[in-house]
């Protein structure tokens, strides 16, 4: 008997592709925690 054909493996899926959807909630939260850490260097050295 002839051996099956092995199926061939399912394409890895792409570390951007990954991140590309969690980008508009990701980018305003860090964004709003960049701008309190900012300020609140900002308030302890006055």
């Amino acid at each position: 008997m002839s051996q099956p054909i092995p199926d061939a493996p399912a394409p890895e899926k792409d570390a951007l592709e990954a991140i590309v959807p969690v980008i508009p909630l990701v980018l305003p939260l860090v964004g709003a925690v960049l701008m309190f850490l900012l300020a609140f260097i900002a308030v302890s050295m006055a």
